[in-house]
């Protein structure tokens, strides 16, 4: 689990030096549309960066290789819904927009896996 809070952390940065870049390097580059489509990336990158740190520090008090599979999805659907919105709002490909429900499918499984383990845990 310590990879995860490394990753974690990472995206956590990355997410800032992208929003940054954002808000002033893209500004009048790309249109309103397609640059909340970018801080949308943005924004769930940060959530989800912070919810896989909490699922490395909720590791250490209750053990369990489940959240293990919940960091892996957490970090794919990080890799999958925010890279297609980033991608595709910097080239304006079409074709990444349907990678996004997969990251986002992701993000919902990660979450899923986090509660059933956090409930049973509580037992």
């Amino acid at each position: 689990m310590k990879i995860y809070l490394v990753i974690g952390a990472f995206s956590a940065m990355l997410a800032v030096i992208l929003g940054a870049f954002a808000a002033h390097g893209l500004k009048n580059q790309l249109s309103d549309n397609l640059l909340g489509v970018f801080q949308t990336g943005v924004q769930y990158q940060m959530y989800h960066s912070l919810g896989l740190i909490l699922l490395v520090l909720v590791a250490q008090i209750m053990p369990s290789p489940q959240l293990a599979w919940s960091a892996a999805f957490m970090t794919t659907g990080i890799l999958l819904f925010s890279g297609s919105l980033y991608l595709l709002a910097i080239t304006g490909i079409k074709w990444f927009g349907p990678i996004t429900p997969i990251g986002g499918l992701c993000f919902i499984i990660a979450w899923a896996i986090f509660i059933f383990t956090a409930v049973k845990g509580l037992k």
